[in-house]
């Protein structure tokens, strides 16, 4: 017996090294997916026309036709707020959409900015993160003054509210229209009003604010297009928030606030 368990007992230490090798590998496969994690309130409900990708920050859906984002959606900590990386400015194409989307030579001398739908700065807790948000899927035509105001004032309030909230639910997009103008040899379209919708949970109750802002507003604050969520969904399509209870969701959305208080 000593003779034969001296024989195969290599033989069943490797077997058991090779399982034990074959589940972790398992287990890296599965994080390395890239899925959503935690609280996914804030992905909108799929459409068929959706073709969704999840990347290690923020979850979008790309448009083809206009070669943006219908949407970009995620969770902003208070934890994702501790700085880690710096911007990278590395704009590339992203390699993940199957159909090919926008470059760099498409906004160049077009006299618009490349405008984050996902900001950088909301990106720095990760290599990875802050690198993705660089991919074009991510970026819409922007005018220099609209990036660099208005929708610059309220990324950095949602930095803000997710310090204080500890959690927010963040839904942004362009609006598509009819007849807009289109950049580049890929045609990429310049919307004329982009959205942002925020969900916050506090002290027991849920509290959106959501806003549609004109790239030519003449506003001095975005909180001067503040609209309701329903408003929103009419203009784009999306039903957003949606995993909430239906009498709550109907009750938060038809109302337009101009802030998170009671």
């Amino acid at each position: 017996m000593k003779k034969i368990l001296t024989l195969i007992l290599p033989a069943l230490i490797s077997l058991a090294v090779y399982f034990n090798a074959l589940l972790f590998l398992s287990g890296c496969k599965n994080e390395s997916k890239n899925q959503p994690q935690g609280n996914t309130l804030y992905l909108p409900a799929e459409r068929p026309e959706d073709d969704i990708y999840h990347y290690t920050g923020f979850s979008l859906s790309y448009n083809e036709d206009n070669e943006q984002a219908n949407w970009v959606a995620y969770e902003l900590t208070d934890i994702e707020l501790i700085k880690k990386v710096k911007r990278s400015n590395n704009f590339s194409s992203d390699p993940h959409v199957t159909s090919g989307s926008a470059e760099n030579n498409d906004y160049r001398r077009s006299g618009y900015s490349r405008g984050h739908l996902a900001p950088a700065g909301d990106m720095t807790w990760s290599k990875q993160a802050m690198d993705e948000s660089f991919y074009f899927s991510n970026i819409s035509p922007q005018t220099q003054e609209f990036n660099n105001g208005l929708w610059k004032d309220l990324e950095e309030d949602i930095r803000r509210w997710a310090k204080k909230y500890k959690s927010v639910q963040i839904v942004t997009g362009p609006i598509f229209t009819e007849g807009m103008e289109t950049i580049g040899n890929s045609q990429v379209s310049v919307p004329l009003y982009f959205f942002k919708s925020v969900m916050v949970y506090w002290e027991g109750s849920y509290r959106p604010l959501a806003f549609i802002i004109p790239q030519n507003s003449n506003a001095r604050k975005y909180t001067d297009h503040a609209v309701s969520i329903d408003e929103i969904e009419r203009k784009t399509g999306l039903n957003l928030f949606y995993q909430l209870q239906d009498s709550l969701e109907a009750e938060l959305e038809s109302k337009v606030f101009k802030n998170f208080g009671k």
